[in-house]
């Protein structure tokens, strides 16, 4: 009987081991630039920091994924990092130096995950609709007066057995269906009209949440079927690390719903096994190597990274 319990420990533990190690515990997630209207003394591109802090609050460490670098780089980046942020901006989601390297990047995540290399994508707000225009290749957005409003969430069926929801503890769950906790600043929605009418995205998203302007009603979370794709119309990042507008809330239960999205994503990211060739080529990427300047007087944003 001892033999039998100790074979079953070390088993157990054998097992436990090789489970670990497959968790890599110190992703890097890239955050995609984009370009300034216009251009200031510092440089013409921008993340802002509050991207950064979001993904970092969870566990990751950020490298910035610059415009107008070759594709070869970007290549050589997506192999190296463990997924990858398409953040919300307002800049043109077809011919931009952002939609071309979203482009770019979502191609690269087809591939490396069709081959079983797991590599997942985040769109926020303009991300997210950059995420319907690749997947569809059509522009389908509609005109919505969403342009500051907190809403709570309208969950669908399928929400309960999703990946990014069916582990949320019940209380936070409860609050984002209940408060007005999600904050929206997107003047363009895809409606859940245009959703249905689209063969492309019906077969590759699956809605978890949905909203309403009192006319129009759109998607507000998404998630591919077969892929680690997210999408949220709205921004989790905003009600810890954005003050500018009184509009963005920031209630206990606000706070506990972002950092609840930002762990569901970075452990995701968990799942990639992607490195950097060398150390010293990850320490020379990582954001740690800029500094944020504070824009809060005037822009949306309290802290920028920006880039030459």
């Amino acid at each position: 009987m001892k033999s039998f319990i100790c074979l079953f420990v070390f088993i157990t533990l054998a097992l436990s081991t090789v489970s670990t190690a497959e968790i890599n515990n110190t992703p890097i997630i890239g955050v995609l630039a984009q370009t300034l209207r216009t251009p200031l003394p510092q440089g013409s591109s921008y993340i802002a920091a509050s991207y950064v802090k979001y993904l970092e609050s969870a566990g990751a460490r950020v490298v910035p994924v610059k415009v107008k670098q070759s594709r070869d780089e970007y290549k050589r980046l997506f192999n190296s990092i463990n997924g990858v942020l398409f953040p919300g901006g307002g800049v043109n989601l077809t011919s931009s130096g952002y939609a071309k390297v979203a482009k770019t990047f979502y191609e690269l995540a087809i591939k490396a995950n069709n081959k079983g290399d797991y590599f997942p994508i985040w769109g926020t707000c303009l991300g997210f609709e950059e995420l319907t225009y690749l997947t569809s290749g059509k522009l389908l957005l509609t005109a919505t007066n969403t342009s500051g409003v907190a809403l709570p969430l309208n969950f669908t069926n399928d929400s309960a057995k999703s990946r990014m929801f069916r582990d949320f503890p019940a209380d936070v769950m409860r609050a984002l269906a209940s408060e007005p906790i999600t904050a929206n600043f997107h003047k363009w929605s895809l409606s859940i009209e245009s959703y249905n009418k689209s063969q492309e995205l019906r077969n590759f998203y699956n809605i978890l949440t949905t909203n309403t302007d009192g006319k129009v009603d759109f998607v507000s979370t998404m998630e591919a079927y077969d892929f680690p794709f997210y999408g949220t119309q709205w921004h989790p990042e905003k009600n810890v690390f954005e003050w500018t507008e009184p509009v963005i809330p920031h209630s206990p239960s606000a706070m506990k719903a972002t950092f609840h999205m930002a762990d569901f994503f970075v452990n995701e990211a968990r799942k990639s096994s992607h490195r950097f060739s060398s150390k010293e080529e990850e320490l020379e990427a990582l954001i740690y190597n800029y500094c944020p300047v504070y824009t809060g007087k005037k822009s949306a944003f309290e802290q920028t990274y920006i880039f030459k």
